[in-house]
């Protein structure tokens, strides 16, 4: 593995230990496809940093928690909008 590659495996564990953000957000901070994010934080982490890799484990099974509400949040904005449009038109 290069060393560019390292490099940016570390800046994408530190940034998501430091903001919590989810991949696709990450995928967005750095340019880079979710798979690309995945991969990095998965399986190259594992082989660079393992502590690192457990602490950035901890934060996946967080957004895995708490994704059926997030979920909740979004259909509900989705229908309330819906809903103003509707209102507006009547």
């Amino acid at each position: 593995m290069g060393e560019l590659i390292k490099e940016r495996v570390y800046k994408e564990a530190y940034y998501i230990l430091k903001t919590k953000k989810t991949l696709r957000e990450l995928s967005k901070v750095f340019n880079l496809s979710k798979s690309t994010i995945h991969k990095d934080l998965k399986d190259r982490l594992k082989s660079i940093d393992l502590t690192l890799y457990k602490e950035v484990q901890e934060i996946f099974q967080m957004h895995l928690k708490s994704r059926h509400i997030k979920g909740g949040e979004s259909t509900k904005k989705k229908y309330q909008k819906k809903a103003l449009v509707v209102s507006k038109r009547g």
